[in-house]
């Protein structure tokens, strides 16, 4: 299983050439790391159309939305992470502010990522991409101001980060939170279903990355969880971060620092509360407990914090057949290929720092396979950042997809992408 050598890390051989390409170039030496956090709120002020099921649009605010970043700097290498609270967009989105950011600030693509909390009551931000195509939903026209609002309030954001960049800690930990379930529910006669299934596979770790000044108070605290933004179903018309965001508001307002999100491998993974018509039924404030509770726990035990760490970032494309007679936006060509059949360059990202590997892919990975990957990694921690810089749909492993259900009929790739 793959998604190429250096991605998904099953056999023996695989991963000794992973360690060795990623051990590859770094600076021998590191000194003089740097962190910065800053915030936005994104809450739109009109009525706006809705993510994450039919459409329809919002009438009201529960919570606020938020898009985050935290700035890391070490021998000369800035990194840029944002955290925003929005379902999905499509990389042609993450490329327009990619590009921009490179032509005003001279940051690498590579050095730039952008995450969702994958909320189902955001808002849409910029053209659908594969969302439409995937699920015949969008048909409306998007918003074009509410999406500025969204890019420029993450360039902003990237800037003042820049300019807020003071002497710095790093720290890595886990823990572990039963906040969520699988939600691949299966009959007797052996269909599936969105559903649960206590029994399917499930990843309850959280990461924890956080960064404190050299006096030890905190800069921010990034927290990485698998789970689906649907603590709300349908129903609901009111703009709110769900799950995602309400355990990100609790935890900041314990630590006083920012707390950005970023979501896992949470294909085939819902809060163990889903799909309820607003806040009350579906439980929304226990996720306090549920999940926030635990990161402040794992917060405290955390390892020490160093701060001679270096900066290394990579990516990997994947050739991987797309699905037979499935359409492609023209906006995303970069990402389209043909040989022999219409082929999918999916994007993975690497972050190393220090003995901390981080990776991200566009799409709602399937737990098992960021989970393999974790148990097979040489690095002493691994953490897989989902829908990361952009969305080209689930990518459910090969056993999902002769079982059938949601998320491999609307998949764009076919069984081929688990080993590829």
């Amino acid at each position: 299983m793959g998604l190429g050598i250096a991605v998904l890390m099953y056999h023996e051989k695989p991963v000794r050439f992973l360690f060795l390409m990623l051990a590859a170039g770094l600076p021998l030496g590191a000194s003089g790391f740097r962190a910065a956090a800053v915030e936005a709120d994104i809450t739109p002020k009109t009525s706006q159309w809705l993510m994450g099921y039919a459409p329809r649009q919002s009438t009201g605010v529960h919570d606020p939305i938020y898009v985050k970043v935290a700035a890391m700097e070490a021998n000369g290498t800035q990194v840029y992470l944002a955290a925003s609270d929005l379902t999905l967009f499509s990389p042609g989105v993450y490329d327009e502010v990619a590009e921009e950011l490179e032509r005003s600030m001279g940051i690498s693509r590579l050095n730039f990522w952008w995450g969702v909390t994958h909320t189902h009551a955001a808002p849409e931000v910029g053209a659908p991409g594969m969302y439409k195509v995937l699920l015949g939903r969008s048909n409306h026209e998007w918003n074009r101001d509410y999406a500025a609002f969204v890019k420029d309030s993450l360039i902003r954001c990237v800037k003042e980060a820049r300019a807020k960049l003071e002497p710095a800690r790093i720290a890595f930990g886990q823990g572990v939170a039963f906040a969520n379930i699988n939600r691949r529910a299966k009959d007797v006669d052996g269909t599936v279903s969105l559903g649960f299934n206590p029994d399917g596979p499930a990843d309850r770790q959280m990461n924890l990355i956080r960064l404190e000044r050299p006096d030890g108070s905190p800069i921010a605290l990034l927290a990485n969880y698998p789970i689906h933004g649907t603590v709300m179903g349908g129903q609901n018309l009111l703009i709110s971060g769900d799950a995602p965001g309400t355990v990100a508001a609790y935890v900041e307002d314990k630590i006083k620092a920012p707390v950005l999100f970023f979501n896992g491998a949470a294909g085939n993974l819902a809060p163990i509360y889903t799909g309820r018509p607003n806040p009350r039924e579906g439980h929304l404030s226990q996720f306090r407990v549920l999940l926030g509770d635990h990161i402040l726990e794992a917060a405290r035990t955390m390892g020490p914090a160093v701060d001679d760490v270096n900066l290394w970032t990579r990516e990997k494309i994947i050739l991987t057949p797309r699905k037979q007679g499935l359409g492609w936006p023209d906006e995303l060509s970069r990402y389209a290929a043909t040989e022999g059949v219409p082929m999918i360059k999916l994007p993975i990202r690497f972050l190393r720092v220090g003995d901390t590997l981080i990776w991200s892919a566009p799409v709602e990975m399937f737990c098992e396979m960021a989970m393999a990957v974790r148990n097979a990694s040489p690095f002493l921690h691994t953490f897989y950042f989902g829908y990361t810089n952009g969305w080209f749909g689930y990518l459910p492993t090969a056993q999902a997809f002769s079982e059938g259900g949601y998320e491999p009929k609307t998949s764009p790739f076919t069984e081929e992408a688990e080993k590829d």
